[in-house]
């Protein structure tokens, strides 16, 4: 599809309550670098306190209500709700979320989605909200009007079969037998992404028992209903069909539901075993299966469903796995999705790097040091069914998830360790027989690992080898589209950022040139590049942009100029730039307007500067924006969703993203104005 470029043509005034320095002065377009210090030492100051005593960072990762309002449903299924006061402040959260449509989105100012309301109505009805209260009343009418609750996405039906809400035949079969697939057959576990497996087989298990929640308050939602739930005979399929396969799976649906009574209860106690066995391998202490929160409850409500004791060890580590995703604060509290310490630590060592300045080099040796241990050499994870002759040596994106490490953490904690061997002049330590050492093993084996998951396009997915089977998204119960992890755009350019900063070109390396050349296949006619895990083209262009410099590529290049351009003419008039989840709509066809954030805006102009664009005027515009929309605190304000779970069904805003990329542009800015280059020699 063509995405044709929109200039914008009206943008936000700045917001004048976050204004704290007086506009920046000077006739020439280049804002005068010496204006700038002060912002890049406030903002400098404010990240070095968020950092923790071990050395590392870690930000608030939020995503729309539907993880708060299943971590209560959650309690409430296993028959322990949480304490009284934390399930207020989490419904105080879920109030202020409601939007002006009476439902609630997936993003910040984004359009009313039918399933999350639904969950957020009904875990604020179990915590003790009335159904007469107006802001319910106000959700319930949205929700009628929009279908009401038989509308909802698979995973959605599937809790509330389990509430007993909506029969078992809302939900498509998941028979836990595909455990006995094998490799060969067209679908297998192996074949789906790492977040889709680490749900699935635990659910399997879950739906060939269907348990019933114990749901100590009895709450139910019959009220959600335009008519009774076990009167619906045709449910929601996928948004998005794809000819001929989902008519193919839903036949196969059909016939599984008519097979299922009859298959043999050997055949389905050995499947259950094999499940249990992949879950309890991967169960991954008090971090939780896969480190994200489906999966860790799923696999609490599998263990729960086979009789496991609730005060059990087993269940008693994945509920304290997931209470340590609860955020509380003094009036509000929610359930983030995972957590982010990894990617926020190397990032926001870059940025400080970046930032420079004396002493600095104690502060960021510390969030690298913190980083290398954590590297995973000695478990072999999913990824080997693809690649069974690689060595692991990827980190992972959580504190702890060996199993699952990825590919775009990987590159840029690769990237933060050499470049802090660059800029501090001494190594931190020496191998036995007296050579530079630092780090050295760690690079080289991160590299080896990174290099050994290319896909076969020449592409790299982010956790996984050659996971692009586009028809498994056609499984009925893969209404969400984003049950696989191909190769994509921003994290083929992290790797390929990592490969030119250690050195590496495309004359000398094949994979890197596989790489290029894939990268350049896949930019978008506009000259922009898609964003899989940042919002959205934006992300993706400034990521390429960063590859490409890396290594080299001509900045006069068509593709390069391209990219420029388009950057260029989505400016907003404030000087910002912005971008909203509507960019993951199926009929997008160009670049929508959105109203300007602070991270976007720096990956715009790192974008821009890694093509050699730092005396443009539109820089200097940026920069000017961030300097003007800095808080008094150091930090931007940031309220809108920059990030990307799943295009279309799962959105994220990274608290940390405000907080070390304006920092690292505005830095990067003074730094090339201030010298001899005007493109920087590292890979981000």
């Amino acid at each position: 599809m063509e995405r044709k470029g929109e200039k914008v043509t009206d943008g936000l005034a700045l917001d004048e309550t976050c204004m704290h320095s007086k506009p920046l002065t000077g006739a020439s377009p280049r804002v005068v670098a010496d204006e700038i210090a002060p912002s890049i030492a406030r903002a400098q100051e404010a990240l070095l306190a968020a950092q923790r005593p071990d050395g590392h960072f870690v930000f608030e990762l939020e995503a729309d209500v539907s993880i708060p309002a299943e971590y209560i449903l959650f309690r409430h299924f296993l028959g322990d709700p949480a304490p009284d006061e934390l399930e207020a402040k989490v419904a105080v959260y879920l109030r202020r979320r409601q939007a002006r449509h009476g439902g609630w989105p997936l993003f910040t100012d984004g359009a009313f989605n039918i399933s999350s309301s639904v969950k957020a109505y009904f875990a604020l009805k179990i915590i003790g909200d009335s159904p007469d209260a107006p802001h319910m009343r106000r959700a319930r009418d949205a929700i009628l009007a929009h279908g009401g609750a038989a509308a909802t996405n698979v995973f959605t039906r599937s809790l509330l079969a389990l509430y007993g809400a909506v029969p078992w035949t809302a939900v498509p079969v998941t028979p836990v037998e595909i455990m006995h697939l094998p490799r060969w057959f067209p679908f297998h576990i192996t074949k789906i992404s790492y977040w889709g497996r680490t749900v699935l087989v635990p659910l399997t298990v879950v739906h060939a028992l269907k348990p019933k929640a114990r749901n100590p308050r009895l709450t139910s939602i019959e009220e959600l209903f335009v008519a009774p739930a076990d009167t619906v005979r045709r449910w929601p399929g996928t948004p998005h069909p794809r000819f001929p396969w989902t008519q193919i799976f839903a036949g196969i649906d059909g016939v599984l539901r008519w097979a299922e009574p009859y298959f043999p209860d050997s055949l389905r106690q050995s499947a259950i075993e094999k499940a249990v066995a992949f879950v309890r391998e991967r169960l991954n202490g008090e971090d939780g299966l896969g480190a994200i929160y489906p999966a860790m409850a799923y696999s609490a409500l599998m263990l729960d469903s086979l009789g496991y004791p609730r005060s059990g060890p087993e269940i008693t580590r994945i509920v304290a796995a997931i209470d340590k995703l609860v955020v509380v604060k003094e009036d509000e509290a929610y359930c983030q999705p995972c957590v982010s310490p990894v990617w926020d630590s190397a990032l926001a060592a870059l940025a400080l790097m970046e930032s420079g300045g004396a002493n600095l080099a104690p502060r960021v040796g510390a969030a690298v040091d913190w980083l290398e241990p954590l590297q995973v050499t000695d478990v072999v994870g999913d990824w080997a069914a693809q690649k069974p002759d690689v060595r692991p040596g990827g980190w992972a994106f959580q504190y702890a998830n060996p199993h699952y490490p990825d590919l775009d953490d990987t590159a840029v904690v690769v990237m933060a360790m050499q470049r802090s061997v660059l800029q501090t002049a001494a190594p931190k330590r020496t191998s036995p027989n007296g050579a530079d050492a630092d780090y050295a093993a760690a690079i080289s084996r991160a590299r080896e690992w990174i290099e050994g998951l290319q896909s076969a396009n020449g592409g790299f997915g982010a956790f996984d080898a050659d996971n692009d089977r586009e028809y498994l998204n056609a499984i009925p119960f893969a209404d969400h589209g984003a049950l696989l992890d191909p190769p994509t755009a921003d994290v083929t350019a992290r790797c390929i950022s990592m490969l030119g900063q250690l050195g590496e070109r495309p004359a000398g390396n094949p994979n890197l040139a596989r790489a290029i050349d894939y990268l350049i296949k896949v930019q978008e006619k506009d000259g922009s590049w898609f964003g899989r895990w940042g919002m959205n083209y934006i992300y993706g262009t400034w990521s390429a942009l960063c590859a490409l410099n890396a290594i080299d590529f001509d900045p006069n290049s068509a593709p390069v100029q391209k990219a420029v351009a388009w950057l260029k003419q989505i400016q907003n008039a404030d000087g910002g730039w912005g971008e909203g989840g509507e960019s993951y709509e199926l009929d997008y066809c160009g670049y929508r307007p959105a109203p300007s954030t602070s991270s976007q805006t720096a990956w715009a102009l790192l974008g821009l500067m890694a093509a050699g664009m730092v005396d443009d005027p539109s820089v200097s515009r940026g920069v000017r924006y961030l300097a003007l929309t800095q808080s008094e605190d150091g930090f931007w304000s940031e309220e809108r969703f920059t990030a990307t779970g799943f295009p279309r069904v799962f959105y994220l805003r990274y608290h940390g993203y405000s907080k070390y990329f304006p920092l690292w542009a505005m830095a990067r800015y003074r730094n090339l104005a201030s010298g001899n280059r005007r493109t920087t020699a590292f890979g981000m």
